[in-house]
């Protein structure tokens, strides 16, 4: 058994399919083959049903597919044991959410560059799903976002921290003197939200959309800095993360309005995929985002 037969048993496994394995491996479809078939005879059994142009693992497939992602793993962190290099001078690509890059990335970057000044860190900020996207295709090493709790197989969570989504406004409001505080009560004001396909605002727009609520919002902007200068200077309510707000509300510039009726809570969340080689910059970025 070889570490690139168990490679390329993953990739069939996520592609469902031969050619497209070993398109992204730069193999042809019979080395594939070949790999497959002399894999199945070391562990004496077929990993993989062959009808028609389908692929499916079979039900021993199954079983040898957490065996394989688990060898793979200290394979990679056994390499970065061994790794007596003491000074970190990769590079490190992150795909991510607008506001972790807001609100997280400055302090977790800065304490990278004093700690290993030589690593290069490239960010690209997006929606959760398209981040995923990019980890599948290994366009980036890992991703850290903001969204339900997201799990697969393919992938190992490194970190989960819940994290509470609030709605604020400025201090200035009537609203936020009322004894209770339902969300009927915030319709009469503009919103100010993120575009549509942040985590948040669709979980907002699914929780009003129940109880047959549709929600025009005044403002749609990706940038959630722009939209707490524009909520301090009295201009409606948003629905953000509490990590974002949190300083300007203790320092009295927003105001946190305790809705009764609609609480919303998302995880930040580090992944990487299971078949990523483990970097030692990466090893150090989770540490230091759980620190942060």
């Amino acid at each position: 058994m070889e570490i690139r037969q168990l490679i390329t048993f993953i990739r069939v496994v996520q592609f469902q399919s031969f050619s497209k394995a070993a398109e992204s491996l730069g193999y042809s479809q019979s080395a594939v083959t070949i790999q497959i078939k002399n894999l199945e005879q070391d562990l004496n059994t077929h990993l993989f049903d062959r009808i028609g142009k389908r692929v499916s693992l079979t039900p021993q497939g199954e079983k040898f597919l957490t065996y394989a992602y688990n060898i793979i793993n200290e394979m990679n962190h056994a390499k970065v044991a061994l790794d007596d290099k003491k000074e970190l001078t990769g590079s490190l690509k992150i795909g991510t959410v607008e506001s972790l890059c807001f609100t997280k990335f400055p302090q977790i970057l800065k304490k990278m560059r004093e700690l290993h000044p030589g690593v290069s860190i490239q960010l690209k900020a997006t929606i959760p799903e398209e981040a995923l996207e990019m980890m599948e295709h290994n366009e980036v090493d890992l991703v850290y976002i903001l969204d339900d709790a997201n799990h697969n197989s393919n992938w190992h969570k490194a970190m989960e921290v819940e994290e509470n989504i609030v709605f604020v406004c400025s201090p200035e409001y009537a609203v936020t003197r009322q004894a209770e505080i339902r969300v009927v009560h915030l319709l009469k004001y503009p919103f100010l939200l993120t575009e549509k396909d942040a985590s948040y605002h669709k979980k907002l727009d699914q929780m009003l959309a129940s109880r047959d609520i549709l929600l025009e919002p005044f403002l749609e902007i990706s940038n959630t800095e722009f939209i707490i200068k524009m909520l301090m200077e009295n201009e409606g309510v948003s629905l953000l993360p509490y990590f974002t707000v949190e300083k300007h509300i203790r320092e009295g510039r927003l105001a946190l309005l305790d809705v009764a009726d609609l609480k919303i809570s998302m995880y930040r969340q580090i992944f990487y995929h299971k078949e990523k080689w483990v970097t030692a910059e990466m090893e150090e970025f989770i540490r230091l985002a759980k620190e942060e």
